[in-house]
């Protein structure tokens, strides 16, 4: 018998990269019957070991470092000396299991003598994580690394452009010594996958990837109860007030917007600024894109490789040649080095930007600084809320107090004053709108992938 197979297509060079069998219906079948053999004997296996587990998997999936960073490389086109985030899914691991015992403790409620009240955060059982294909490594903490330490298991569906991370995560796993049905990995359809969603067969699902993606599977799941957790896209903002240190951010903002090649969901895709400084942002934003040179991931020690595919370049493209035909300008653009290929897009900075374009409403996932002079604070932020999305959101100044006092209008489910693209792993993760449901990192993170049950204990004495 034969099954459908996928292709992993290499946007450094556009050949066959990878081929794949989708899961067949008896592997499937078999996966999730270890899964659910497995959730009794991991909930009652003692948090300390869980959390030891964890650790070894982040040490052999570091062990795996040159193979995953290939593939990351080869895959998605990031240049090979960014590939490695193993070293982040480790630290991921060793912050849960800092404050493991203490984000998974008792909570102890208002008793008397015969009456004691607590709750306690307990795990609900098996648990689909779907990964996206742009930090292929690293989201694995989330998705991962914290429902295990939390006592649930998983089942892997890693994306179609990255399966070969999902094969040597299960593998680590392995050698990490993990009980089998655990933590698996299966290469599932979406079909598949929304069946079986649709038919309740996980306590959980944890999606990241695009918002037309988590829509799916947001409706998959009606009316089976399934906890649905979705980290979905963004368009994010970042406002510069006229009393901005211009000359100090000008790089962490072309950081913010250019790595990765712009495609990560906490991208810096809008950028307000003040127009008494908007010139003198334009010009330092310019010379620090100049830094951000495109080239062969693997031959060449390039800031940035191609995009994820031809498709997504072509998309980007028409982006910006619509925005020029309304009235934008390019300001700077780094040029394609010639032959290296259709998904290869360079650092480009646009200007003569507003709301009536679409490339100040649509996410964009590529290397292009969109540029917008405001008014002042109230234009801003009117401008920054006007999205369907909410992931994160920047503002640039020198007056703390008021910038702190202007993040509180944002729209958005992480704010940053003076710092963009980062998601702390001390605090939560996730967005709010289109950005998604739920929160990933931290204490809030770990509780989220638990249940939270009540303990009533009536004391009848002796």
């Amino acid at each position: 018998m034969s099954y459908s197979s996928f292709n992993v297509v290499s946007p450094v060079d556009g050949l066959t990269h990878l081929t794949r069998l989708y899961a067949e219906t008896t592997e499937i079948t078999s996966k999730i019957d270890a899964a659910r053999a497995a959730v009794k004997p991991w909930q009652r296996t003692s948090l300390s070991e869980r959390v030891a587990l964890v650790q070894r998997f982040g040490e052999q999936m570091k062990a795996r470092a040159d193979a995953l960073g290939d593939t990351v490389a080869w895959s998605i086109g990031r240049p090979r000396w960014q590939a490695d985030e193993t070293p982040r899914l480790a630290m991921v691991g060793d912050l849960l299991a800092q404050g493991a015992t203490k984000t998974l403790a008792d909570r102890v409620f208002e008793s008397d003598e015969t009456i004691r009240r607590f709750t306690r955060p307990v795990s609900g059982g098996l648990h689909l994580s779907i990964c996206a294909w742009n930090y292929p490594t690293a989201m694995l903490g989330y998705l991962v690394s914290q429902p295990l330490i939390a006592g649930n298991v998983v089942i892997l569906k890693h994306s179609p452009q990255t399966p070969l991370v999902a094969e040597l995560a299960e593998e680590a796993w392995r050698a990490a010594g993990g009980p089998v049905g655990v933590f698996q990995s299966l290469h599932l359809s979406h079909s598949d996958a929304e069946r079986l969603i649709s038919a309740g067969t996980f306590h959980a699902v944890n999606f990241i990837g695009s918002v037309a993606g988590g829509k799916r599977v947001h409706a998959a799941a009606g009316g089976t109860m399934t906890n649905v957790h979705l980290e979905l896209g963004g368009k994010d903002p970042a406002y510069i007030r006229a009393d901005a240190d211009i000359d100090r951010l000008a790089a962490d903002i072309a950081e913010g917007c250019f790595s990765n090649a712009g495609q990560s969901c906490c991208s810096v895709e809008r950028i307000y600024v003040d127009r008494s400084v908007h010139d003198r942002f334009v010009d330092a934003l310019v010379a620090e894109a100049a830094k951000w040179t495109i080239g062969h991931p693997l031959e060449e020690k390039a800031m940035i490789g191609p995009v994820v595919n031809a498709g997504a370049a072509d998309r980007i493209r028409g982006q910006i040649d619509r925005a020029l035909a309304a009235g934008a300008k390019v300001v700077h653009d780094a040029g394609s080095k010639a032959g290296l290929g259709a998904a290869y897009v360079p650092a480009q900075v646009l200007t003569g930007l507003d709301h009536s374009m679409s490339i100040m409403r649509e996410e964009l996932f590529g290397p292009v600084a969109a540029v917008q002079a405001v008014s002042g604070d109230e234009e801003a932020i009117a401008l920054m809320n006007d999205s369907a999305y909410g992931l994160s959101a920047s503002i640039w100044t020198r007056d703390i107090e008021r910038g702190v006092e202007l993040l509180g209008e944002v729209e958005a489910g992480t704010v940053y004053l003076n710092r963009c693209d980062h998601a702390d792993l001390y605090l939560p993760w996730g967005g709010i709108k289109d950005s998604g449901l739920g929160r990933t990192n931290g204490q809030v993170g770990l509780l989220e992938t638990t249940v939270t049950k009540a303990f009533h204990i009536r004391d009848l004495g002796a």
